[in-house]
């Protein structure tokens, strides 16, 4: 089984206040960040099988500028569980991935992003080091960037390397 890479990002900088939290927009930096984000993701040629973004106004429009850079679509869910999920009920989601989908962005929220990284990554090592660096938090536009060796199914505290950090 080749491994599965599974990208975390939280959303790009957003107003700080609307008439709900949820409904928060980008701010013009997070707009610029998202787009930014996209370029990178873009560039490094690994190409996104599936997509699962927060219904938050400001992770579907991080989501949509970053798309707007790719060259191909992946299959993207728009869901609101995400939204105020814990790191516990993310895992839930992705365990119950199809094995045919090799590489996944979740796009999401804080605490939640970087605690899930810190979960899922390995200890030792390289991982080890990223994982201390992103224990306390990702800023806006952060991307967590793991390989998994087992099986979606399987996916759980340790179970991938974190092998890189990408901010804007």
């Amino acid at each position: 089984m080749s491994p599965h890479r599974l990208h975390l990002l939280r959303h790009a900088k957003a107003e700080p206040f609307s008439d709900t939290d949820a409904g928060r927009p980008l701010a013009l930096r997070g707009r610029e960040q998202a787009t930014q984000v996209g370029e990178l993701l873009a560039q490094s040629g690994t190409p996104l099988d599936l997509v699962l973004v927060s219904s938050a106004v400001r992770t579907r429009q991080t989501w949509q500028r970053v798309a707007s850079r790719l060259d191909h679509e992946p299959q993207v869910r728009y869901l609101e569980e995400i939204y105020d999920a814990t790191p516990r009920e993310v895992l839930a989601l992705l365990r119950g991935l199809s094995e045919s989908v090799g590489s996944v962005l979740v796009v999401g929220h804080e605490p939640t992003m970087s605690a899930l990284a810190t979960t899922v990554a390995a200890e030792g090592g390289e991982s080890g080091v990223l994982r201390e660096e992103i224990r306390l938090g990702m800023p806006t536009a952060t991307r967590a960037e793991l390989t998994l060796e087992g099986a979606w199914s399987d996916l759980g505290r340790g179970g991938g390397r974190l092998v890189a950090i990408h901010r804007v």
